[in-house]
């Protein structure tokens, strides 16, 4: 039987960031969350934006906390890619989808999306790089 290897086993390209940068990173990309997100649920209560435009933030919310227990805890390296594909793709479709209404938010999360871009680029060659 195989015993599941640790992240800080898995093979990483060089241009993998340091692990202690992570942390950081998120605080500030959850804050900026946090912030437009819930406007964007003000928004909904206000009337200012309909249900539809919602949808793909808790879509978003949902996947982005799936990857945790995903890539750490499962250490399923094929499971946390899919998940990081749905994190970035309901991550356009809410940026799209608000801008018309509040385009603040879709600015706002400018840098969420380019870390996301990032992450996923890093998981899939993370994924690549350790296939058995």
């Amino acid at each position: 039987m195989k015993t599941k290897k640790q992240y800080k086993d898995y093979k990483k390209p060089t241009w993998a960031p340091p692990s202690w940068l992570f942390s950081p990173v998120w605080t500030l990309l959850y804050i900026l969350i946090a912030i437009s997100y819930g406007y964007v649920v003000y928004g909904f209560y206000t009337h200012v934006i309909p249900f539809i435009v919602v949808v793909p933030f808790v879509l978003n919310l949902v996947f982005n906390a799936a990857f945790t227990p995903l890539q750490f805890t499962l250490r399923n390296l094929a499971l946390a890619s899919v998940d990081i594909l749905l994190v970035l793709g309901s991550l356009v479709w809410a940026l799209v989808a608000v801008y018309p209404y509040i385009s603040w938010v879709s600015l706002i999360n400018i840098p969420y999306l380019l870390w996301v871009c990032f992450a996923t680029v890093l998981q899939l060659t993370v994924t690549v790089m350790n296939r058995e």
